[in-house]
């Protein structure tokens, strides 16, 4: 009956739940209010206005005639998907970032595998390679325009002039190829940063395993093929995210080479347009919605590549 009784007694007692001490609350709290006053910058300056965005993306709103102001609804998004000048821009958009990174990771690899052998003067050539992306995009993009594309005194017509003679051609770069003249400014200026992130993908390789392949009597093409590129997936799937983030949201090298003109106009600088040229604020902020989801899914993507290669590592 006793051993029963005690059987019962410690069937029904319940241990009490730990609770946090108030001095770990407060430690805490502590640790985390440094960081408070720049969550509310960043929400202050990122959020609000975003929603301020949203909210304006949904009024018929022209600033010229503010006493006209309505609720549209869902008409502007319609609009800029339907229209054909919005649907245009956003083509455009979509070819200047798929030509750009496709063309800057091809040679951003290829200069990777440059500097991941040994030369002299190594270090300084990756320096002057990584020169370009360290210029402001304005100053680029001015550079581009007026020191090589300029049809009188620019670079490229000088070279064409000092190999052909008189007789040699002086093309109109900006107005003969207007898209291009403003995808080889951009290319000019990511692959620095497609051959950095290619060149450490390149130095975190098993040599082990490549010198074994080459004891095996594998060539460079087949390590390459079969060691490297497989790779290098990673590396070159994270490459073609973070560019495509900038790219689709470049409004810098339009508006300086061309201002939009000759078909180059793409989706930012249609929201340039519309909100600073034709004042329409709802118009412009659907669109600029647009690009802020887009902007948005890619990133989605690319941080869980990064995800993905941070648990790769540390598996290793």
């Amino acid at each position: 009956m006793t051993a029963t009784a005690s059987t019962t007694t410690v069937r029904h007692t319940r241990v009490p739940a730990a609770k946090t001490p108030p001095s770990g609350r407060l430690r805490a709290w502590a640790t985390r209010a440094p960081l408070l006053p720049a969550l509310i910058f960043m929400i202050a300056v990122t959020q609000l206005p975003f929603v301020a965005t949203l909210v304006i993306s949904f009024f018929d709103w022209n600033a010229l005639y503010p006493d006209a102001r309505s609720f549209a609804g869902f008409e502007n998004y319609t609009e800029v998907l339907t229209d054909p000048d919005l649907r245009k821009s956003v083509l455009t958009t979509i070819l200047l970032t798929a030509s750009v990174v496709l063309a800057s990771l091809v040679i951003g690899l290829g200069l990777a595998l440059l500097l991941d052998r040994s030369f002299p003067g190594r270090g300084l050539v990756r320096t002057l390679l990584i020169a370009p992306f360290l210029l402001v995009p304005v100053a680029a993009a001015l550079l581009w325009k007026h020191v090589l594309y300029n049809p009188e005194y620019g670079l490229f017509n000088g070279l064409l002039h000092w190999v052909g003679g008189d007789s040699a051609a002086q093309p109109d770069w900006i107005s003969d190829t207007p898209l291009l003249a403003i995808e080889a400014s951009l290319v000019w200026q990511w692959t620095p940063f497609m051959m950095l992130i290619i060149l450490a993908g390149l130095q975190s390789r098993d040599s082990e395993l490549i010198e074994a392949a080459r004891m095996d009597g594998a060539g460079d093409w087949q390590v390459f093929r079969h060691l490297t590129l497989p790779h290098l997936r990673r590396y070159l799937e994270l490459g073609a995210l973070l560019g495509s983030i900038y790219i689709v949201q470049n409004f810098d090298a339009v508006f300086t080479i061309t201002s939009g003109g000759l078909g180059t106009a793409n989706l930012p600088y249609t929201v340039y347009q519309s909100f600073y040229q034709a004042h329409e604020n709802g118009l412009a902020s659907a669109a600029g919605v647009l690009v802020v989801i887009g902007s948005l899914i890619i990133a989605t993507f690319a941080l869980r590549v990064v995800s993905s290669l941070f648990r790769e590592e540390a598996s290793r």
